[in-house]
């Protein structure tokens, strides 16, 4: 079967991909299909995640495995997408590149016979460019008002009343 799936960048302009994938390719085709469709040159880190209908994240499926223990995280090379992405979840995020943290929403769209003749992966339709650089992403503690800037403010000046040894190290 083969996957219809569209890709949205996290960003006020519309731009999307809709690639038409194999069930059976791993993440990590999926992945090489992405960066291939939006123009990334696919050498930096990213990771996919599972995620809830309102796009709440929860596991990550990465690239490579950079924890400390090793091989505690999911990897996109022995994940396939017919076993994360399905009818009853058909969504995920997809992050490329951790210090620019291109975001992506990706959804299953339609499940359809393979057609004979047909390379896949395959872009579909393109719609929008990919900006110069990343959006700019908002996030909660940038939206502070000033009443709890202010208690931050509170607690940093009464640092020198706590009580720790200056030479603890």
């Amino acid at each position: 079967m083969i996957y219809k799936i569209r890709i949205i960048l996290d960003a006020e302009e519309d731009t999307f991909r809709d690639i038409e994938i194999e069930e059976s390719s791993t993440l990590e085709d999926f992945h090489n299909a992405i960066t291939q469709a939006f123009g990334f040159e696919g050498s930096e880190m990213a990771s996919f995640y599972t995620c809830d209908e309102e796009w709440n994240q929860d596991e990550e499926i990465a690239l490579f495995d950079i924890s400390e223990s090793g091989s505690d995280v999911r990897l996109m090379n022995e994940t396939f997408l017919e076993d994360i992405m399905t009818e009853n979840n058909p969504k995920l995020i997809y992050v490329y590149d951790f210090f620019s943290m291109w975001t992506f929403f990706v959804e299953l769209a339609d499940i359809v016979e393979k057609e004979d003749g047909r390379v896949y992966p395959n872009v579909l339709f393109s719609f929008g460019e990919l900006p110069d650089s990343p959006p700019e992403k908002k996030f909660e503690a940038d939206e502070m008002d000033e009443e709890e800037e202010g208690d931050y403010d509170d607690l940093l000046d009464s640092y020198d009343d706590m009580d720790f040894d200056e030479n603890w190290n």
